[in-house]
């Protein structure tokens, strides 16, 4: 038995990768996480971020796990976990007023809060990974990943955590992300109670949602009392031209093609046009010169799998990239809590041994991601349901809504 450790890495430092990499500190295992973005500054991690609702069952399962839940909970005071739903005049249809169950947390407070714990020496930060290969005509389960001028290095077991484009992704699938024949535009309002009390009314205090002509414009509240405003346009294909025009422009110039174009938010009321062009202006005079924050939102078509290999899994969006519907986080937060145990429960049974904790860890392995794939499967079939209800129709504003006054909040799943 080689009397060296298996080299474990995780690809990707967003929650998931995170959470993975604190779970394993806990219990003495080494690891390395690559991120390609830089170490993110203090100030960085003050500014508005999208908030992330955690819950039982999944989120909020690994904040407990992670012996995080105490610090957690002080976090999670920015948004309320109020939802409302508007017409595409603003009108509103129904507020539902959450039990407290989901507590809503920013991206960068998590982020902070994970990285407060985490040894600093076990991330290494603006490492692009090129790419991740594998000895042809064998049967090692060796990973060499390439970082370019970072250098390569060798492993022996790699988890990838990175997101929607995976690089890891293509040792196991040649499936990529498809595009879902939407787009989505970010920008934000700091300081909006004392700016512009009117809009603070109308989005209240939590979640806000304005639907209407397969269309959205969403809010949540975030800090220095922010709204971040999430701009959902249904288009016919991804080169829809009057979305492209969009790419490159600044806030506040992007706002009138926006807003006066009736095939994007010209047929939406002069209450949401408000919101909408001020948070673009907002947007420009915060960030003078940066163009406009909007992407074409992709998944990996329900279903996908791949056959196993040794040494090498995915997690979170790498695995099963969807749209957004809530569940995200909390879906890549817990496949990396049962890939956490698996690793664990090989590395205590099979010692320091790289041979033997492959044999160990092969067989969890393989039960890690067939439970993944059958709970990948029925959450790709909510959010195909909660999407289609939300911008499936031009009336779809008025389902929403009933869907919410008639069942109330549906239950968190309880994850296996």
């Amino acid at each position: 038995m080689p009397s060296y450790q298996p080299r474990i890495a995780i690809v990707g430092g967003g929650p998931a990768g995170l959470a993975m990499g604190l779970l394993l500190h806990q219990h003495c295992i080494p690891y390395t996480i690559f991120e390609l973005r830089q170490k993110p500054t203090d100030e960085e991690l003050r500014k508005p971020s999208g908030m992330l609702d955690l819950h039982e069952g999944s989120g909020l399962t690994v904040m407990k796990e992670c012996g995080l839940y105490d610090d957690f909970i002080p976090l999670t005071g920015e948004c309320s976990q109020d939802f409302v739903v508007a017409d595409k005049d603003g009108k509103v249809l129904h507020t539902l007023q959450s039990d407290g169950t989901r507590p809503e947390v920013s991206r960068n407070n998590l982020t902070k809060l994970f990285l407060a714990t985490i040894p600093p020496e076990n991330i290494k930060w603006g490492h692009k990974l090129l790419s991740a290969t594998r000895p042809a005509g064998t049967d090692s389960a060796e990973t060499e990943l390439d970082f370019g001028t970072h250098g390569k290095y060798t492993f022996d077991f790699v988890a990838g955590a990175d997101g929607a484009w995976s690089v890891v992704r293509k040792l196991l699938t040649d499936q990529r992300p498809e595009f879902t024949g939407m787009y989505n535009a970010t920008v934000t309002i700091k300081h909006i109670t004392k700016k512009y009390p009117h809009l603070a009314d109308l989005i209240g205090t939590g979640s806000f949602t304005s639907l209407g002509r397969r269309h959205g414009v969403i809010s949540q509240r975030g800090s220095y009392d922010s709204a971040r405003i999430f701009i959902w346009l249904t288009v016919a294909d991804i080169n829809f031209t009057p979305t492209v025009e969009l790419v490159g422009k600044p806030a506040s110039s992007a706002k009138d093609k926006l807003l006066k174009n009736d095939e994007l938010l010209g047929t939406f009321g002069d209450t949401i046009k408000d919101l909408v062009a001020t948070a673009c202006d907002e947007e420009t005079a915060d960030n003078p010169g940066a163009s406009l924050d909007i992407r074409a939102l992709h998944a990996i078509p329900y279903g996908s799998s791949w056959a196993h290999q040794k040494g090498v899994t995915l997690v979170g969006d790498a695995a099963h990239l969807m749209l957004p519907n809530g569940e995200g986080v909390n879906f890549a937060m817990f496949d990396s809590l049962l890939l956490s145990r698996a690793i664990i429960k090989a590395w205590t049974t099979a010692g320091q041994g790289v041979e033997s904790f492959q044999a160990a860890i092969d067989p969890l392995l393989k039960e890690y991601e067939a439970g993944m794939m059958v709970r990948a499967k029925e959450a790709a079939t909510d959010t195909e349901r909660i999407i289609g209800s939300m911008f499936g129709s031009d009336d779809a504003v008025q389902r929403t809504a009933d869907l919410l006054r008639s069942f109330g909040e549906p239950p968190s799943p309880e994850y296996k």
